[in-house]
């Protein structure tokens, strides 16, 4: 595959990394594919279908109190669901620092993103497979799925800082995202006929269910070829132990060295907290819309596909903010946002899908946008040569200590009974997000990590 680009092809058939425009085109086209790869796992599944599907099986085999008793220990049925996210986290915390400082002392990334991207797609597709009352299985199969994309997220957001250029990136980022938002709309719109029209297809509801489901594993296995055809790895030199036994000491050495940079540090604080918020709504709003609002799965499939829509103009839109004000208050202006979404959430009147449409409008909006550009903001306040480390302990904050808010979101149902009450503490994570990112010095910390610093940031 030639790109015009002058010098010799790598053993792997790849074009030189010769640092032109048109290399890191051509792999920044390939980057944004594993976007649309994956994409539609955090959507269809995350946020569509398993959450309904898995609560009403954990419902089917739950005792007269309504508890399941998966290893002995009595569970709320309503639940299951919630506490099965904070596991997968958990997991994932255990494997992304490792998987990240492994990457960054082989120069290897392309195969562990091969590994955990397929781990997760094969888990996605036996999904097909619950029924019954297999809810233990389903709780499996989440726990490993969701591991698995948030050890691939490390990988592939380590490469943003290798294949575009500070003033590249937050549009880079941006695109990135608005692609996989369109694969989301594409596939939900494809759910959307299987689902409603499933007695003509001479399916049952579970049937069409299970299928959506398995069908995300294999669209994120299919579109994972792309990046894995067009990005490249930077090899280094192996030096000394193992990449395992390597990947624990540089560990070590990762946290030792993030102490030497407390500013990019308050910002991976900041965006643990608000985006543990951003992750609780995205994961439990349609278990919120059908057992809270009573709604039905076709409205929370239009809703969905409404966020699907407008996050990519969202995306985009918000990349342009930042252009002219800044990353950090263009986040800042989307924090407040979403503060007003989750109150709005609360007053939402049950049985009412116009009301939880504009709702779902306000949250396309904003949902791309705030997490791109974090993604942007944090790749100015990275080491160079320590990206996927780095990274590693922004996907901690991204996805795996992202734990709280849902087992907050559990906790609060378990003992109140309410969705209601569950969606509103999620407030206190915007809110006290948008203080301490407030009180990051960003070009401070951009200079700290010995990068160039953006014109806008």
């Amino acid at each position: 595959m030639s790109t015009g680009t002058a010098g010799k092809a790598d053993p792997s058939g790849q074009p030189p990394d010769d640092g032109t425009a048109a290399a890191r085109r051509r792999e920044q086209h390939g980057w944004y594919f594993y976007d649309f790869a994956c994409s539609v796992y955090s959507t269809s599944v995350l946020t569509v279908f398993l959450g309904p599907y898995l609560t009403s099986i954990a419902k089917a085999a739950a005792d007269p109190d309504g508890f399941v008793h998966p290893l002995g220990i009595p569970v709320r049925a309503g639940s299951l669901f919630a506490y099965s996210v904070s596991a997968s986290i958990v997991v994932a915390v255990v494997l992304m620092p490792i998987v990240g400082a492994a990457a960054d002392r082989t120069g290897r990334k392309k195969p562990l993103l091969a590994a955990a991207a397929y781990t997760g797609a094969v888990a996605t597709a036996g999904m097909f497979f619950l029924d019954g009352h297999r809810y233990l299985l389903g709780a499996f199969l989440l726990i490993v799925a969701n591991a698995s994309i948030s050890v691939s997220t490390v990988l592939y957001n380590a490469y943003l800082p290798q294949i575009a250029e500070p003033e590249e990136r937050d549009a880079v980022s941006s695109r990135g995202w608005a692609f996989g938002y369109t694969s989301g709309a594409i596939v939900l719109v494809l759910n959307l006929v299987l689902y409603t029209g499933h007695e003509s297809f001479g399916l049952s509801e579970s049937d069409a269910v299970r299928i959506c489901l398995a069908s995300a594993g294999l669209w994120w296995g299919a579109f994972t070829l792309v990046p894995l055809r067009r990005l490249r790895d930077r090899r280094i030199p192996p030096g000394g132990e193992g990449a395992v036994g390597s990947g624990w000491q540089q560990l070590k050495a990762t946290l030792r060295d993030m102490r030497r940079h407390p500013l990019t540090l308050s910002f991976l604080l900041a965006y643990l907290v608000y985006n543990d918020g951003i992750q609780t709504v995205i994961s439990q709003a349609s278990l919120y819309g059908s057992e809270e609002l009573g709604l039905d799965q076709t409205t929370l499939i239009v809703a969905v596909l409404l966020v699907q829509i407008l996050a990519v103009a969202g995306a985009l839109g918000m990349g342009r903010l930042a252009r002219t004000y800044g990353a950090k208050r263009t986040i800042l202006g989307s924090l407040v946002i979403w503060t007003l979404i989750l109150i709005s959430a609360y007053l939402l009147p049950a049985d009412a899908p116009a009301f939880f449409f504009v709702l779902a409008a306000a949250i396309g909006l904003v949902l791309g946008g705030s997490q791109a550009l974090s993604r942007s903001l944090f790749s100015h306040l990275v080491p160079r040569g320590k990206e996927a480390e780095y990274f590693s302990a922004y996907e901690l904050s991204d996805r795996g200590l992202s734990w709280l808010g849902p087992l907050v979101f559990g906790l609060a149902y378990q003992l109140t009974g309410s969705y209601r009450d569950a969606i509103i503490s999620l407030i206190v994570f915007f809110a006290l997000g948008a203080v301490l990112l407030a009180r990051v010095p960003v070009r401070r910390a951009v200079e700290a990590a010995g990068n160039p610093v953006p014109e806008r940031i």
